[in-house]
């Protein structure tokens, strides 16, 4: 995912030490020297549930949910500002990319027209449809950018293989590419549009979407900007249409990580995680992986090792890229997001938003 960060100051450098130091320590309550880390929240105003999260920086960041709301702050978390597309009151946003303070693009998700795609260059204060899918069998799940202009948007399989959206003009525009270079879908296979992160991308050419709901769970892979893909299957629980992986986290072109499970609260997810350091031709599975389902994952921005899963029962962390993770918080959250300051953003049900802060 692309955002355009501000520049890490004194302050951001020492968020970011303190978290280094509270996640280096042992499993009790993410403390370490003093240092207790944990999730802050922040009243949105709102009891929208929001799967869709775009952390700009520190004191910037976006979410975006049902009943078509979308809020931004400007102030860490203390006030949010209603910028919902107007008349969007019945679309479900599933995901957005922010660019900054002022520049955001959002996905509804759904069968036919329900899934469309908006921009804005003013904050939230107009907004542009710029996609509006036409075909009755096709649902989009997720999108990403590899640059300020270029992005897709993944959609779930038509015709046995799945569809993908791409811009070449910050998506302004978009246009559906040739399957060709698609691997074929299983039979009762789909894409997960719980967090935003079932499609997601590092640097300018690579992205990876993540699968569920078939035999295997799977991960494809594009270094091309989605003209071809190859695929590998994930060690993650399948075999039913609730199990698969459903969020990715890619730090580079190589080193990625994948969380799911079972979303069901009733039923076990004994494992949970993945990681892979080949760009997802082979994954390998955690060796202690988060404890349940879990549907967001982002890696923090330093360190390159550390990174937080979130989900329904709670939030993990690993220090050790991905082999093994603990228990952070036990909060509810479906997606989180961490830019490049160390400002880490979470969002869920009932109007959740939180921000991660270290306290003494």
């Amino acid at each position: 995912m692309v955002r355009r960060m501000a520049a890490a100051g004194l302050c951001g450098a020492a968020l970011a030490a303190a978290l280094a130091a509270a996640l280096a320590a042992p499993a009790q309550g993410a403390e370490g020297a003093g240092v207790h880390t944990g999730w802050r929240p922040k009243d949105s105003g709102t009891d929208a549930r929001f799967r869709g999260l775009a952390a700009v920086d520190r004191r910037t960041a976006w979410v975006a949910g049902t009943k078509g709301t979308v809020l931004r702050t400007r102030d860490g978390g203390r006030t949010w500002r209603n910028v919902s597309p107007p008349g969007a009151e019945g679309l479900e946003f599933r995901d957005v990319e922010a660019f900054g303070a002022r520049r955001a693009v959002v996905l509804a998700i759904g069968e036919g027209e329900a899934s469309r795609v908006f921009r804005t260059d003013d904050g939230g204060a107009t907004w542009s449809e710029t996609f509006r899918n036409p075909d009755p069998r096709a649902f989009y799940d997720c999108l990403t950018f590899f640059d300020t202009r270029h992005g897709i948007a993944l959609g779930d399989p038509v015709d046995g293989k799945y569809r993908t959206l791409a811009t070449g003009d910050g998506g302004r525009t978009w246009r559906v590419l040739p399957t060709g270079g698609m691997p074929a879908a299983q039979p009762g296979e789909a894409a997960f549009a719980a967090s935003g992160q079932c499609l997601v991308s590092a640097g300018r050419r690579d992205a990876w979407f993540a699968t569920g709901g078939a035999t295997t769970a799977r991960v494809f892979h594009t270094a091309d900007r989605g003209r071809t893909w190859t695929v590998a299957e994930a060690p993650l629980p399948a075999g039913d249409p609730a199990r698969g992986v459903f969020a990715l986290a890619f730090r580079d072109a190589r080193h990625g990580l994948a969380v799911g499970g079972d979303y069901r609260p009733d039923q076990p997810s004994p494992r949970a995680a993945a990681v892979t350091a080949d760009g997802g031709a082979a994954w390998t599975p955690a060796t202690q992986p988060p404890p349940a389902y879990r549907s967001g994952v982002a890696w923090l921005p330093y360190g390159h090792r550390s990174a937080l899963a979130v989900g329904p029962t709670g939030t993990d962390v690993t220090a050790d890229g991905g082999r093994t993770w603990r228990a952070l918080d036990s909060g509810s959250y479906d997606t989180v997001d961490c830019a490049q300051d160390g400002g880490c953003w979470a969002s869920g049900e009932k109007g959740r938003v939180a921000r991660l802060e270290p306290t003494r």
